[in-house]
């Protein structure tokens, strides 16, 4: 079962740099999409419906702004659209595909990076959705939370660690919240359970020449249940093509449809 996560950065524009050619070809079962940046009745051409897949989209109310999309070769029984705090499901921040064993999400965490009041309201997100974590590590079920987490969470993580330690991201305060969700409530990092190499990262600055010289963070996440863990296969970081200033996370699982 092959599972990719992308921040778009705007789908419209992931489509004018051939993100729905490549799509195809990549024989995914799920595709999870953050910062769609566009509202359902902007996205009626076929591309965006692709072919195959059950596609949901949950826009924020706010026009060109945050999004979350899930396109799925499975149809889900049910879909929801958000966690139930306003704040963050008025910005499409949360879409969940429930299955009968299984959930997969996409999930947009706040950036707090353009200002003092975006960092506050990331934190309110984390407060509120580290609940929310909990209450579904509480299910039976399991689940692969797919997105931009907007936190890198060790100096492995991001290149230049040192200087970014003040800085939204990469603060004491976000990492040791990451630390929580893996230590104590009991999530893990899909990724690092296959890929314990150093400069694998996920996001790259526009400015300067980052994306060239490889100074990247990982911001960008699978986050599974215990249950799946030995369950993952593999997982690459896609860079022969540039359809963002994220690159597609894919992860395999060895995963039989009756077990969903």
């Amino acid at each position: 079962m092959r599972v990719i996560s992308i921040n778009t950065n705007g789908i419209r524009a992931a489509a004018r740099k051939g993100f729905f050619e490549w799509l195809p070809r990549q024989r995914a079962d799920f595709i999870c999409v953050q910062e769609t940046k566009a509202q359902v009745d902007q996205l009626d051409q076929p591309m965006f419906h692709p072919k195959n897949y059950h596609c949901s989209y949950f826009d924020a109310l706010k026009k060109g702004y945050a999004g979350t999309a899930i396109y799925s070769r499975h149809q889900p029984l049910q879909v929801i659209r958000g966690f139930g705090e306003s704040e963050f499901d008025n910005e499409g921040r949360y879409l969940e595909y429930r299955f009968k064993n299984l959930s997969v999400i996409s999930l947009y965490a706040p950036s707090g990076s353009s200002g003092d009041h975006r960092q506050e309201s990331k934190w309110r997100f984390l407060d509120s959705f580290i609940l929310h974590l909990q209450a579904l590590r509480r299910k039976r079920r399991e689940f692969i939370i797919c997105g931009d987490w907007n936190i890198a969470h060790h100096n492995i993580d991001l290149k230049n660690w040192r200087s970014n330690q003040k800085n939204s991201g990469f603060l004491p305060e976000e990492r040791a919240w990451l630390t929580d969700l893996f230590d104590r409530v009991g999530f893990v990092d899909g990724f690092r359970v296959v890929d314990p190499r150093e400069e694998q990262y996920t996001w790259w600055s526009n400015r300067g020449q980052s994306w060239d010289k490889n100074v990247g963070w990982r911001i960008d996440y699978q986050i599974v249940t215990p249950g799946l863990k030995d369950r993952i296969q593999k997982a690459r970081i896609y860079r022969d093509r540039r359809f963002s200033d994220h690159a597609p996370l894919i992860m395999d699982y060895d995963l039989e449809p009756s077990a969903r």
